[in-house]
């Protein structure tokens, strides 16, 4: 079932999971307070008008963005002093960050230590393209796909990564209807198999109905 918070919501005692406990970021005149929890293989949607903060949240859980006070507890262990490449998250945002002299495979190897998959995360990586439909772009050089080719390949290494959180910035904006389903789904599987937290931020009230646990409007 869909539970939709609000806000600010207690967080109660720190167990395994997400804890974002009273976080106020600033950006400009904008100032936001926020104060959740997140369970292991749960989804959050994060929706909001323009300029609300969403990808400003993500930026400050994902290391990027500095919060003014509160604290980020991932798995009982506080991360909001870390930095960004000490944190263990996984994040797609808007850009793809796809580095466009290698493969897509090559892109692809880069989600794990030292670009160098076991036998077992490659064929996960493998099932996956299957499963979205880019099994056959492998060999090709990110600039000859198109948008929605080069979000499904970013959006398999962010999900597939040895991290525990997952950052999700508008991941489906490039799709279209049938092809968002199926990425969402698949997204979902994978939350409930490997026990990952995601925060999904999106525009479209259907993947909050769709696939939320929990949905956060800022």
């Amino acid at each position: 079932m869909v539970e939709k918070i609000p806000g600010l919501r207690s967080a109660g005692l720190r167990s395994v999971g997400l804890q974002v406990e009273h976080l106020q970021l600033s950006r400009g005149d904008k100032t936001w307070l926020h104060h959740f929890t997140l369970r292991p293989g749960e989804l959050l949607v994060l929706m909001g008008e323009s300029g609300a903060g969403k990808s400003s949240l993500l930026e400050c859980l994902g290391g990027f963005l500095p919060a003014d006070t509160g604290e980020i507890w991932l798995n009982n262990q506080r991360i909001d002093q870390q930095d960004a490449a000490q944190r263990p998250v996984s994040s797609l945002f808007q850009q793809y960050n796809l580095f466009e002299h290698i493969s897509v495979a090559e892109n692809l190897r880069l989600g794990f230590y030292r670009a160098k998959p076991d036998v077992a995360q490659w064929q996960q990586v493998l099932q996956a393209c299957e499963h979205l439909g880019v099994a056959d772009l492998l060999q090709r050089l990110p600039g000859d796909l198109s948008g929605g080719q080069r979000q499904r390949i970013a959006l398999i290494r962010t999900v597939l990564r040895d991290k525990p959180l997952l950052l999700l910035d508008e991941p489906f904006s490039a799709l279209d209807a049938a092809t968002r389903q199926i990425a969402g789904n698949w997204i979902r599987a994978e939350l409930g198999a490997s026990g990952k937290l995601a925060i999904l931020v999106t525009h479209q009230q259907s993947d909050s109905d769709t696939w939320a646990d929990q949905t956060l409007m800022i």
